[in-house]
């Protein structure tokens, strides 16, 4: 038949090497793999995104974050190198379109290993989020060296694969790194220790910390600096070379708080109520909810007072409640000691003037009387 011998020569038309109907068959068979990956991404991804709408933690999570992540142009390379293997192609194409091949692979690779990575420790940091808060902090800094030594494999991957000499490169590298580093020490200095905060986790983010002069808690911890919130409410911003340099108190690390407080009593106090004031601050100190009683004895004398140390603990770590519970035994105290008239000591002289009696000086400062009456001085 006419048409069917005019489609028959329109088909075996040759262009570039292969028939118009060798073209035909591997556009089709590029666009139905193309197709076919791109709905396969489409279920992994709406798949993984309702394992991750779940609270359970699944174990095929990362590898799908995996899968989803594969890149478009890594499609298209690969439903094209499918297609040509229908069609006739020289021995110099083909090894151009392997190279092309083995470097999107190795970028999807990168991709994929990236992916991997954050996927891991974002699933480690839902599991153990509730007791180690250090994770949240150090995730970050985590996934960005990771990143840094996988994107720098494949690149020194995809420079071998095109031919570059990459042990020159390293070499040449190494020294201008050195250069650079000369040039940095201070943004890398900074670099390390914010890794070295990730492993050695001295503190986490709502830690509250007093560095120096400076009180407040951990706000968020990156790769060049930690922001700390202080009591006031401004932000403090230190470098983290500087403040793994410095002599941290790690408050958020206190499990119970030491008080240790002084009474100063009067001198004229009586013995019997000597001995008995350790046993009186024991129990008020043992009335207060979430307290530890330790010692109270009679320390010291003073230049005007007798001296009492008093030992305690309180059993967590928050501020408010430790000021509420001291103040409650400051209360319980005086009301005792009131009740016992145990006075307080106020810092006191006595003048004695050579050649007269104490008694006779007392008495010419005693008031005129008469009758019962003061006679005031008359002027």
């Amino acid at each position: 038949m006419p048409f069917l011998n005019q489609i028959h020569d329109v088909l075996s038309q040759q262009f570039f090497g292969n028939s118009l109907l060798a073209w035909s068959v591997a556009g089709a068979v590029t666009f139905g793999m193309l197709l076919a990956l791109l709905g396969l991404r489409a279920v992994v991804r709406r798949y993984h995104k309702k394992m991750l709408a779940t609270e359970k933690t699944e174990i095929m999570e990362v590898p799908l974050e995996m899968m989803g992540r594969t890149t478009l142009p890594f499609f298209i390379i690969l439903s094209v190198s499918m297609g040509l293997k229908s069609l006739s192609v020289s021995e110099r194409t083909g090894e151009i379109f392997n190279s092309i091949i083995t470097v999107a692979l190795f970028w999807q690779m990168g991709v994929w290993l990236s992916a991997a990575v954050e996927g891991w420790l974002e699933r480690k940091r839902r599991q153990s989020l509730a007791s180690d808060r250090s994770l949240a902090s150090s995730i970050s800094i985590i996934v960005l060296i990771a990143r840094i030594l996988i994107w720098a494999l494949v690149l020194l991957l995809t420079l071998d694969n095109l031919g570059v000499n990459v042990t020159a490169l390293v070499a040449g590298l190494g020294i201008g790194g050195i250069a650079v580093a000369l040039a940095v020490q201070n943004v890398l200095g900074d670099l390390f220790a914010s890794l070295s905060i990730a492993l050695d986790k001295p503190f986490v983010v709502g830690d509250s910390l007093a560095v120096g002069d400076f009180v407040g808690s951990v706000e968020y911890i990156g790769i060049k600096s930690t922001r700390l919130r202080s009591v006031s409410g401004e932000q403090i911003i230190i470098s983290n070379a500087d403040l793994l340099g410095s002599r941290i108190r790690n408050f958020g690390r206190m499990a119970e708080r030491r008080i240790l407080f002084t009474l100063n009593l009067a001198s004229e106090t009586p013995a019997d109520l000597i001995e008995r004031i350790p046993q009186e601050i024991r129990r008020v100190v043992e009335a207060q909810k979430g307290t530890r009683f330790d010692r109270s004895h009679f320390s010291a004398y003073g230049a005007h007072s007798l001296d009492f140390e008093t030992v305690y603990y309180v059993l967590t770590a928050d501020y408010k409640r430790y000021m509420d519970i001291h103040q409650a035994i400051n209360l319980e105290i005086f009301r005792t000691f009131e009740r016992l008239h145990i006075a307080f000591a106020s810092p006191t002289q006595k003048l004695y003037l050579a050649g007269v009696e104490p008694a006779a000086l007392e008495r010419s400062l005693e008031p005129a009387t008469k009758n019962g009456t003061r006679i005031e001085e008359q002027k």
